[in-house]
């Protein structure tokens, strides 16, 4: 299976580089599932459901999100209502919406994604690593499941690895998201799991994070939150990862760091 995943969008610089980079995408990587993270592409923060159809409507298989999944309130219906958007699988279970999916491709073929929030520098949430359990016993990969797919949003670096090597083996890939600065250890660990600690965001980065560098420099000065975010608004560029598995074991084969824009497509 060949699977696509877009790091974190942020703001219209991100959505208008994933959405005008897809067909591009999907001609150089022949994917057979594209995943993309939607946690900031509402004007920085959350994500409405006209974004989520419009990802939708251009061939996107799943939508994952993160912690600002409730910033835009209109979305919360629209978690319980659509089956192609996910949020993390470890907050309460009475929430709204679900925190995985499985998406049948044409040739029967399935894969499993999920997502999980970290828990160290980030808000009270229940044990990644007790959700995933929970969910996973009820999936042996190579045989009722033909991929799994599991983002980890989350700040720290270490508690991303001890993740990715715990679940090394037992799942197709574990990537990294929230930080939005693409790490350069994206590999394949001793036992088949594809790993990155953090594929990065897809907006402008001539910024601070995708946001523009006023505010955030301000804020550095001042010691203290004066004004509002405010997505950069320059050309963005689309980075995630492509991972290919192996279709009798579900594991990972190969792993590519994706750097798409429009003045370097595939650089």
């Amino acid at each position: 299976m060949r699977i696509v995943y877009c790091g974190d969008v942020v703001g219209r610089a991100g959505r208008d580089a994933v959405l005008n980079s897809l067909d591009a995408l999907k001609s150089h990587y022949k994917p057979d599932v594209i995943i993309v993270n939607v946690e900031n592409a509402a004007h920085g923060f959350g994500v409405s459901p006209g974004i989520c159809r419009d990802f939708l409507d251009k061939g996107v298989d799943a939508l994952v999100t993160g912690n600002h999944v409730w910033n835009q309130r209109d979305i919360i219906p629209f978690l319980n209502d659509c089956k192609k958007i996910i949020r993390p699988l470890n907050y309460p279970a009475n929430l709204p919406g679900r925190g995985f999916c499985e998406v049948e491709l044409p040739n029967g073929k399935k894969i499993l994604i999920t997502q999980v929030l970290g828990r160290l520098f980030m808000e009270a949430v229940d044990c990644p690593v007790q959700t995933l359990d929970a969910l996973l016993k009820n999936y042996t990969l190579g045989k009722n499941i033909d991929a799994i797919f599991v983002d980890i949003h989350a700040e720290a670096t270490s508690e991303k690895l001890a993740l990715g090597y715990y679940l090394n083996g037992c799942v197709s890939a574990v990537i990294g998201t929230h930080t939005h600065v693409p790490t350069s250890d994206f590999r394949i660990l001793s036992k088949g799991t594809a790993y990155q600690t953090d594929t990065g965001m897809c907006g402008d980065y001539d910024s601070v994070l995708g946001f523009e560098p006023d505010e955030p420099v301000n804020r550095l000065v001042r010691k203290y939150t004066g004004g509002r975010l405010v997505p950069a608004k320059g050309p963005g560029t689309v980075y995630g990862i492509f991972i290919e598995t192996d279709d009798k074991t579900g594991l990972a084969v190969a792993v590519e760091q994706i750097q798409w824009s429009a003045t370097t497509p595939g650089g």
